[in-house]
């Protein structure tokens, strides 16, 4: 496998870039924000941005809805990746496109990092509680696309991000990583907790899946997952 992978997706509702590292450690692009003129800058520069560097990981999202910069940030920080995501989106408009692209452009940077699948476990199974709730993820590294959610949310927003749109992120993830996933939210109370157990669920379930299982083997009796 290989191992890290920088993408930018651009179009007329949003400008992303991404750079990952499954494996953590040092990671470093230009901003995209220091390019804009004032003038035309969004609300997506002026968000704070969800960040954390060690010595394993450094990891810093920055989509505009802080919200979702906090799920992607337990996401990376969770998988072991180090991750960068920068996201000037039409949030003048709504949420969608932003969440939307942003989950197209992180499960395709996760695609060209992973590279051929091969030499790695394939499945994975992930639990993870957040209080009384507890989430439960499954993931197949396929290179069939599908995403079953069951997130039992029960508010209309989560802060700026709108609820119907976590299962519609994770949906955009799945589809172009080329990946299995099935997500539950088994148990909970608070629709906070409620997504964080499940982002981080999916987390350990990916660093499972991604794990070596000791060959360079195509783990698939068709010998190909391409």
């Amino acid at each position: 496998m290989s191992k890290s992978a920088y993408i930018q997706r651009n179009t007329n509702e949003t400008k992303i870039q991404i750079a990952i590292n499954l494996t953590g450690g040092p990671l470093e692009v230009k901003s995209l924000f220091t390019e804009l003129p004032t003038a035309t800058t969004t609300k997506s520069t002026e968000a704070a941005v969800a960040s954390q560097s060690t010595s394993a990981q450094v990891i810093s999202i920055q989509t505009g809805i802080g919200f979702l910069d906090h799920m992607i940030h337990a996401l990376a920080k969770h998988s072991g990746w180090s991750l960068i995501v920068e996201c000037i989106g039409d949030l003048h408009i709504d949420d969608h496109h932003t969440t939307e692209d942003c989950g197209i452009a992180l499960g395709t940077a996760l695609k060209e990092a992973m590279g051929s699948i091969r030499g790695v476990k394939r499945f994975g199974t992930g639990f993870a509680p957040l209080d009384e709730s507890l989430s439960r993820a499954v993931v197949d590294l396929s290179n069939r696309p599908y995403c079953f959610t069951d997130m039992k949310f029960k508010r209309e927003k989560i802060g700026d991000l709108s609820t119907e749109m976590i299962p519609h992120f994770l949906m955009s993830f799945a589809e172009a990583a080329r990946i299995t996933m099935h997500v539950d939210v088994l148990r909970g109370e608070n629709d906070h907790h409620k997504a964080e157990s499940a982002f981080k669920a999916l987390a350990v379930a990916l660093r499972e899946a991604m794990a070596s299982n000791g060959t360079n083997d195509v783990p698939s009796t068709k010998g190909v997952l391409m």
